[in-house]
């Protein structure tokens, strides 16, 4: 490998950004880079960067510290910033961080190779000056397939571009992705953006008006993943339940679903991020019913309190989405449901409180993530009025997050004796087959220990719940070879 040059990426924040660090990988592999793990070992750090919340800005700028940092330590050459982080703040995160020698926006990473070279040779260019990226795109959703030619949208692929990319499917379009890990699941972007108005969310303005990936596009790189080991897919974006408004037909994931989970090799489909007041009854009755699809439903309630929610700028209460989880639960009796809300939203009230957690008391859920309200940059929100004081917010946070965790154990305490279909992700130290149900996904919806005969990393295992703790489940397989595939 002499003289080739050689970068690490290092990803923080949520699945989609993982699918664009992969997108990262395929290019530069495609132009001559070598792909390593270690930081340390590369001549540049790529740190793909989460703008989300304030926790994870700084999280993502102590990540761009600790990488400069190896430059003093090893062969690490230099360190760019990447990501939602380096989109949204650009310039005026590189002004207030020398240590990252560059800060590279979106609308780079298709010559992210070249800007690499340059950093190394001492020319890097220009911190990316941010801007609203919902004006990329025209307004009306239709149009937008055919205007938005030129424009960089991470995650999705380009089918005027030269031959690029780690590999190719047996038909359709070129797949621009490397694996940076061995795991047996695997996230595939399906759209990007979001068109909705949250008032306290600032991802449109950075990440752009919603874009749906064609179908052909998502089946490709589904196959191409399945081809390299990947078992199960995880289907992310901002919004899935607006996937093919921009397609010009609504119920184009009603389609897409069923022919994802036909194929070859893939043994489960999560479908990820499901907006309440946009779930249909007939997407409710493909998930259902189709062989493959994950007993599992990502609802982003937020809250409550229907006033609250309109000052989110958001529908329902908590009498709509007892509805809703009851024509899930109609369909899906074992379905696994997760959800994340915020507390302390201005203007929150002891009665909005209640309201809240007499929700999460009746609605049985398997995961709720609570949050903190804190002001976003440029968001509706950040001019309201009747701020919660921040150690309100806390002490509302420790309240809500207790009474989720004591609730999250005794449903999954509810789920002794069901039968499971585990994918098998790892073995602990004392070799027991470790991996997550269906109703469980990534990263931070609890894990499934199996007892009993040990299963190898990537199999399917059906089994038998025989004990919980917390959020995790321990369960037995069944007896049978049928019972692992």
């Amino acid at each position: 490998m002499t003289g080739q040059r050689s970068v690490a990426l290092v990803t923080l924040g949520c699945s989609r950004n993982e699918v664009d660090s992969e997108e990262l990988a395929g290019r530069l592999a495609a132009e001559g880079w070598h792909l390593v793990d270690d930081a340390g070992e590369a001549d540049v750090a790529v740190v793909n960067t989460c703008g989300f919340v304030e926790q994870a800005k700084k999280d993502s700028i102590d990540t761009l510290l600790e990488a400069h940092g190896l430059k003093e330590q090893g062969r690490t050459r230099a360190v760019v910033a990447v990501g939602c982080l380096a989109e949204r703040y650009g310039r005026q995160l590189a002004e207030q961080l020398p240590e990252a020698d560059a800060v590279l926006g979106f609308d780079s990473y298709h010559d992210m190779s070249g800007h690499l070279r340059a950093v190394l040779d001492g020319q890097a260019p220009a911190a990316h000056l941010p801007r609203d990226r919902r004006a990329l795109l025209p307004m009306a959703p239709v149009a937008r397939q055919a205007g938005s030619t030129g424009v960089v949208v991470p995650g999705h692929q380009r089918g005027d571009e030269a031959d690029v990319g780690a590999g190719r499917p047996a038909s359709g379009p070129r797949v621009v992705r490397a694996r940076l890990d061995g795991r047996p699941w695997a996230p595939l972007k399906i759209a990007s953006g979001c068109d909705r108005r949250c008032s306290f969310c600032a991802i449109p303005m950075f990440r752009g008006s919603y874009l749906s990936r064609p179908p052909a596009e998502v089946l490709a790189e589904a196959a191409w993943l399945a081809e390299r080991g990947v078992k199960e897919l995880f289907l992310v974006s901002e919004n899935t339940t607006s996937y093919g408004k921009d397609l010009g037909d609504l119920r184009l994931l009603d389609r897409l679903l069923p022919e994802v989970a036909a194929v070859e090799g893939i043994e489960r489909v999560r479908v990820s991020y499901l907006q309440p007041a946009e779930v249909r009854s007939e997407l409710l009755d493909v998930m259902a019913g189709t062989p493959g699809i994950a007993p599992y439903f990502d609802l982003s309630f937020q809250h409550a309190s229907g006033p609250v929610l309109r000052r989110m700028r958001r529908f329902g209460d908590r009498e709509a989405f007892l509805a809703l989880l009851e024509q899930v639960r109609h369909r899906v009796p074992e379905a696994g449901v997760r959800t994340n809300v915020i507390v302390g939203f201005p203007g929150e009230t002891e009665q909005d409180l209640a309201e809240l957690t007499a929700f999460l008391e009746q609605a049985r859920l398997d995961v709720v993530g609570v949050f903190g309200y804190s002001d976003e940059d440029g968001t509706e929100a950040e001019q309201l009025p009747g701020k919660v004081p921040a150690e309100e917010v806390a002490a509302r946070v420790a309240e809500v997050g207790g009474l989720v965790e004591q609730l999250t154990a005794e449903r999954a305490e509810e789920r002794c004796g069901q039968l499971v279909e585990v994918l098998v992700e790892e073995l602990d130290e004392d070799g027991r087959a470790v991996g997550r149900a269906g109703q469980q996904g990534p990263d931070v919806d609890g894990t499934t220990a199996l007892a009993g005969a040990p299963a190898s990393v990537g199999t399917v295992v059906t089994a038998r719940v025989v004990a919980s703790e917390g959020v995790d489940l321990v369960a037995e397989p069944l007896g049978t070879e049928e019972d692992r595939r």
